[in-house]
């Protein structure tokens, strides 16, 4: 009987414990947090977005990081495998916008402590408040971890699942890319991705707290369109955050790592084009006539966000409606089109949803996700160097991912 240790108890150690303890293998499963699936515990704001309804092509199509190299894994292991995983361990889903799936009961700890019951029926050995320091490696084969306490654990087949470098406060420090990196693995450099931006207008500090809802924004990459989403997003004390931004970050943060201009332009109001808009500011002036052009401007925006849009339009807010010109109102539209912002920086990892970078694919066999370069040595999760958007995307490769891994340490060949 095979001997696994799998190192990190996130949503893909502990996939990669239960399925490797599933195919026969003893199985021992070390956390360096006092308990197992802390981020797993907060993901979806509490409310466990576990996986996306969508295809295969589109899960690839939403991660952005090395999506096609997880073409295999969601194949053997897809999101209908985990919802039916779930649906074994008395986690009901349901289905809300956007693909999202979630426990029936709203509560992501009800995945962590259904797995955890799993892995204790199994018999999986979990040891918590236990940190591995590092991977012990002979003759290119893997033979077990050793901790930060001095103990060694001899093993066939090492598991590494010990995450990025997001939310530390959960556990995530980088430990795993810098294990891997010890035992010879490229390591792509770790960056915060679904990251709040901040700005450099100062307009946002005024707003904070305000969320728009159905806005499209463009990135904008040294004066050229990176990316345009539609949805939400949030103004804070700091700049922008909130799901379209997010979604937008991971390229805005390789712009700003390659010290390039980055812009966001919000369309306050995507469903009129620029002829319907301006008829519809017209009438509102009229409407208003008499009254300052912030005032006039209530019925077709967000107090706040009224007048950095008239700022960024060149007009003078204590100006009646009635005084403001063709010309102005032709700005007023272009700016309530594409009101623009700065982005100087991203928030740190602690802010950080995800990571991007990590153990390079190109080292990792994407059928079994053994490394190419130790013998015995497996990866599932963060780790790697994958990262998705949101709605549930990192978590099903995280899930497909730990799956793999957890099957082939269990199955392949035992090492001469």
């Amino acid at each position: 009987m095979k001997k696994v240790i799998v190192v990190g108890g996130g949503a893909a150690g502990m996939v990669a414990a239960l399925t490797a303890a599933n195919h026969g293998a003893t199985v021992m499963l070390t956390e360096k947090m006092p308990r197992l699936g802390k981020k797993l515990s907060i993901t979806g704001k509490g409310r466990g977005n576990l996986t996306n309804m969508a295809g295969i092509d589109e899960f690839i199509k939403n991660t952005p990081g090395n999506g096609a190299f997880l073409y295999g894994a969601l194949n053997k292991f897809p999101n209908t495998a985990v919802i039916e995983m779930f649906g074994e361990l008395n986690v009901p889903t349901k289905i809300e916008r956007g693909g999202r799936v979630f426990p029936v009961s709203d509560r992501a700890i009800d995945l962590v402590e259904a797995l955890g019951k799993a892995l204790r029926a199994k018999e999986v050995a979990v040891v918590t408040d236990t940190k591995v320091e590092r991977l012990i490696v002979a003759d290119g084969k893997v033979c077990g971890v050793a901790t930060k306490n001095g103990e060694y654990y001899a093993a066939d087949a090492v598991v590494l699942a010990a995450g990025g470098a997001s939310y530390p406060a959960t556990g995530s420090s980088g430990d795993g890319a810098r294990m891997a990196k010890a035992a010879g693995h490229t390591i792509q450099p770790l960056l915060p991705a679904l990251v709040p931006l901040e700005t450099e207008e100062d307009w946002v500090k005024e707003t904070a707290g305000l969320t728009l809802k159905n806005v499209r924004v463009t990135l904008m990459v040294d004066g050229k369109k990176e990316r345009s989403l539609f949805g939400e997003m949030l103004f804070t004390h700091f700049g922008v955050s909130g799901p379209v931004i997010l979604s937008l970050s991971r390229a805005a943060v390789f712009a700003l790592c390659a010290e390039k201009p980055v812009e966001i332009e919000i369309d306050l109001k995507p469903a009129l084009d620029e002829r319907t808009l301006d008829a519809r500011i017209v009438r509102d002036l009229a409407a208003h006539n008499r009254q300052s052009a912030k005032n006039a401007l209530v019925d077709l925006l967000p107090g706040k966000i009224i007048l950095p849009t008239l700022d960024a339009a060149y007009i003078d807010a204590a100006k009646t409606a009635g005084q403001i010109s063709k010309r102005e109102r032709i700005r007023l539209v272009k700016s309530v089109k594409a009101l623009p912002l700065t982005i100087t920086a991203h928030r740190p990892f602690t802010e950080a949803i995800v990571t991007a970078g990590g153990v390079t694919v190109k080292e990792i066999n994407p059928k079994t996700m053994e490394s190419k370069i130790v013998q015995g040595l497996y990866f599932a999760g963060e780790v790697m160097d994958i990262d998705a958007y949101t709605g549930g995307f990192n978590l099903q490769a995280a899930f497909s991912t730990g799956f793999v891994a957890g099957r082939a340490a269990a199955t392949q060949s035992a090492f001469v």
